[in-house]
């Protein structure tokens, strides 16, 4: 199993198969004011994590053996995707997204990315601020395609 232990105790590791319940309610968990305010789940809630496990490509965040985030990473050509970011509630607040977002830089640098992109919901404009401050920029807007009214804001940080 790959792990990656950080100096403040923070360790990052592949999630496997057993992981699918724990990556799911966690989660559901995190978005979970997000789907209240927009009366249905966001798109990492309803998905399938399965796929994205087998892939290789969900990390999770332990503090103290405790899943804190998880991080979701899509290869795609000439970039790295982040399907999503999530800190479980308890864990909000201690600077956990910062983190996983430093961490998915560093998978891009090691498999040879310079840029990395995620999108989000036009709504969710604290996410957005943080990607901002971190670094990312707007690339583009456009309408959601199976959710009338929702609008989805590409974003993307070139790692030079």
């Amino acid at each position: 199993m790959s792990a990656d232990r950080n100096d403040d105790g923070v360790q990052f590791r592949l999630a496997v198969d057993a992981d699918l319940p724990a990556v799911a309610a966690l989660t559901e968990r995190a978005y979970a004011p997000y789907t209240e305010a927009f009366g249905a789940p966001p798109l990492p809630v309803t998905e399938d994590y399965a796929p994205h496990i087998a892939d290789g490509g969900v990390w999770l965040l332990e503090i103290s053996g405790e899943t804190a985030g998880l991080l979701v990473l899509e290869r795609e050509p000439g970039y790295l995707m982040i399907f999503s970011v999530a800190v479980a509630p308890e864990f909000q607040g201690r600077g956990l997204g910062l983190k996983l977002l430093v961490f998915a830089d560093e998978k891009a640098r090691e498999a040879g990315y310079r840029e990395v992109r995620l999108y989000t919901n036009a709504r969710m404009e604290r996410n957005i601020a943080l990607y901002s401050r971190y670094g990312y920029r707007e690339t583009a807007r456009r309408a959601h395609p199976e959710r009338a009214g929702w609008i989805i804001v590409d974003m993307a940080r070139d790692l030079g």
